[in-house]
């Protein structure tokens, strides 16, 4: 058995902040050329008050579900990647799978930043193949807005919230569809690079995004280039193979770096990043919910995805629709 993707779905908040808006609401000394330049990010959407990760999570599992014609009856498990959790516990998958009315299977959560998604599929796979789940749904959910140092341009320009979900169904390998493989990594000694400064078990800290933004670019283009090569390596594939990447959306000029490593032109590149900025583990299920539905990625295709975040944790995972 295989793990194919049979529904996709996105929820994104109803506010949606174009880069001078946001500079004139929280009166930073930026502008809309300058975030352009150097993120390619034009707008982002942000959670209205009140509004939770498990509330978007929720909107996007069962739009994900409509689109595989499945009904919450299929649901065996709930894995829910998130760096922003309703409450450290009970789990945001928890509160989800009581929104969605499922009340069989199991819930959980995964953190592993912006790479929580792919980490996310990785497990929902081995999930399916060992037969302890039949239906699964992998969310990336995340209300980054709220974590955010406001005075802080060089992190606050850069996100999203929002969610996105798919719904895998355990497939027969005969029918040639489905997760091929998923490629996890992390190195703890570059924690500090990209982190939370403090959380519910933390000391001190301020509770917000810090970065060190040249140390990630770099980390990300080799880090990046190198889980692409494990995952089409280990399926004896070539660049020329892939129909399509789906990266993760956190700056243009990473996702234009990973395209020309693939010899991949941009239009064969799902590009999200200028409406929705970086949501991270949201990212790359919003964007294949937005190339699923409008038609880029069809029946057949070979899609390639892949991500870096906090941790760092760093992946890929590569599926025939």
């Amino acid at each position: 058995m295989r793990a194919a993707i049979a529904g996709t779905g996105g929820y994104l908040p109803e506010r949606s902040l174009s880069n001078d808006e946001l500079a004139a609401w929280k009166g930073l000394d930026t502008s809309d050329d300058w975030i352009v330049e150097r993120t390619g990010i034009r707008r982002r959407h942000i959670a209205a008050e009140g509004e939770t990760a498990s509330d978007m999570g929720a909107k996007a599992a069962l739009a994900a579900l409509a689109q595989a014609g499945a009904d919450v009856g299929e649901v065996d498990a709930i894995l829910v990647a998130t760096s922003t959790p309703d409450s450290a516990f009970p789990a945001t998958a928890v509160r989800i799978q009581g929104k969605l009315g499922v009340t069989r299977g199991f819930a959980f959560d995964i953190a592993a930043a912006c790479t929580g998604f792919v980490y996310a599929l990785g497990v929902a796979d081995a999930l399916l193949h060992t037969g302890q789940a039949r239906g699964v749904l992998v969310i990336g959910t995340e209300v980054y807005s709220r974590i955010l140092d406001w005075t802080d341009r060089g992190t606050c320009v850069l996100f999203g919230d929002g969610a996105g979900a798919v719904f895998l169904r355990a497939t027969p390998a005969g029918e040639g569809r489905g997760l091929l493989s998923t490629h996890m990594h992390s190195d703890g000694r570059f924690g500090d690079i990209l982190v939370v400064d403090g959380g519910a078990g933390s000391t001190g800290g301020t509770g917000v995004v810090r970065m060190a933004g040249r140390e990630v670019f770099k980390h990300a283009v080799t880090k990046l280039a190198a889980a692409v090569d494990e995952a089409l390596a280990a399926n004896g594939l070539g660049h020329d193979d892939v129909t399509w990447l789906v990266p993760h959306q956190a700056n243009i000029r990473i996702i234009e770096a990973m395209g020309k490593k693939l010899h991949l032109p941009l239009d064969r590149v799902v590009v999200t990043v200028d409406r929705h900025a970086n949501t991270s583990a949201a990212s790359i299920p919003l964007a294949l919910a937005e190339a699923t539905r409008d038609g880029r990625i069809r029946r057949g295709d070979l899609v390639l995805m892949e991500a870096i975040g906090g941790g760092l944790t760093w992946g890929a995972a590569l599926a025939r629709f």
